[in-house]
């Protein structure tokens, strides 16, 4: 789904260069949850924003689903990021005067889908997130989980391959972190990709695998595999 083979970003002013990334190899295969952690400044939203497309790298190689993004221009950037990626943030950026059903239904709109089609998948995607019951109430009626989860249904609205989180739970208390976890534990499931970094160890251990970034580069690659992750890589792991 996501690889990255000796990847570079610089930062150049005419003064200095600051090298967010170097030599960055990551291989995120399809149905995977992985968590990357790491000390703060140490590259990992930069990956983040580079695996979003939202961010162009200096050098090295990178494919999105096989696709290389090397050269894109920026329509073709947002057309597959469109139609690839969902993005899940620490604030979670609800518009206080719209409900809960128009929050959703915001990003849509840019995506030019007609009513019909935005109404099934706002309808199905709050319904994944437990909160279909609630989809006229306003982000101020609700806790701060359920504002994470509305955030969630926005991003799978756009039925993405791949979900990126950056600290989906940094905002919550324990026990809100806690469902927000089982609930992208269970949209991983069923079968979507899903890198998050984070913080919390408890949460990153509760992942597939974690990678861990440490002055920009992967310091180590901790492949902590589910035995129905392995067994459905079967193949993969046979030829290698």
């Amino acid at each position: 789904m996501l690889t990255m083979k000796q990847l570079s970003k610089v930062y150049r002013t005419h003064l200095i260069e600051t090298h967010a990334l170097r030599s960055f190899d990551i291989d995120v295969r399809e149905g995977e949850f992985v968590a990357v952690t790491g000390p703060s400044g140490s590259g990992k939203t930069t990956f983040l924003n580079i695996a979003g497309l939202l961010e162009e790298f200096t050098g090295g190689e990178f494919l999105l689903d096989g696709v290389s993004v090397r050269g894109l221009d920026d329509d073709a950037r947002s057309r597959l990021r469109n139609q690839k990626i969902g993005f899940i943030f620490q604030g979670f950026n609800l518009i206080p005067d719209l409900n809960l059903f128009d929050n959703v239904d915001v990003p849509l709109r840019y995506r030019g889908f007609n009513g019909a089609e935005r109404k099934r998948r706002i309808e199905h995607a709050l319904e994944r997130v437990g909160l279909a019951s609630r989809m006229k109430h306003y982000p101020a009626e609700l806790s701060g989980g359920q504002q994470q989860r509305v955030a969630i249904a926005r991003a799978l609205a756009g039925e993405p391959r791949l979900l990126l989180a950056d600290e989906p739970t940094g905002n919550l208390d324990t026990a809100m972190a806690r469902g927000v976890m089982e609930l992208l534990e269970e949209i991983n499931g069923q079968g979507t990709t899903i890198v998050m970094v984070t913080h919390d160890p408890e949460l990153a251990q509760r992942a597939q695998r974690n990678v861990h970034i440490i002055d920009g580069q992967v310091s180590d690659l901790d492949r902590n595999v589910t035995l129905l992750h392995t067994a459905a890589h079967k193949p993969v792991a046979m030829s290698a």
